[in-house]
């Protein structure tokens, strides 16, 4: 079975930003190994978000990108996990959106959750916080990781280091510093 990626709407709307075309580079190439490593989901909340664009040749390209893709659908246990994730800190109050594909994603079953929302979703706290919850609850732990991890993923054979024979643990001997040790204090 293949890895199971939710897809938050700023990975859907890195494929068509011109404005950031590293960014959109990465997420074409993503897209482009993520087909046929990866089983992709999105959500009610992700197509919301896209019919909400205000430009609607984008909206309309982004609408007609995501067809292929699974969507899930909301269920009250997916907005009790997004008030938990909330209440707990894993988002500011201001980011329920963002809540809500963090629950969806962990509701899901997903294996990751790809974005590109690195101010509330891909960061230390956020999966921290997740992770407590996620283990408080009883749910499945999901990675919150940016379309650029994945590709090294996928790139690495399941490896999320460079090099895929790689220990990423090795053993080295202890670093001594020169000198008395003392730092000159």
């Amino acid at each position: 079975m293949k890895p199971q990626i939710y897809l938050d709407t700023s990975v859907i709307s890195a494929f068509f930003d011109e404005d950031r075309p590293d960014r959109q580079a990465l997420t074409s190439q993503f897209f482009d190994q993520a087909t046929s490593q990866f089983e992709l989901y999105l959500s009610e909340m992700t197509l919301t978000e896209i019919a909400n664009t205000r430009d609607e040749t984008l909206r309309t390209k982004m609408q007609n990108f995501t067809t292929p893709f699974m969507v899930l659908t909301n269920t009250p246990e997916v907005n009790r996990l997004a008030e938990d994730l909330m209440q707990h800190g894993a988002v500011p109050p201001s980011s329920l959106e963002d809540a809500y594909h963090i629950a969806m994603a962990i509701i899901s079953g997903m294996d990751y959750l790809a974005s590109w929302n690195f101010k509330h979703m891909v960061r230390v706290k956020t999966q921290k916080v997740v992770s407590e919850v996620t283990t408080l609850k009883g749910y499945h732990p999901i990675d919150i990781t940016s379309p650029q991890e994945l590709i090294k993923f996928a790139t690495n054979g399941g490896h999320d280091y460079d090099e895929p024979n790689a220990n990423p643990f090795p053993l080295r001997p202890p670093t001594i510093p020169h000198g008395n040790g003392n730092n000159g204090h």
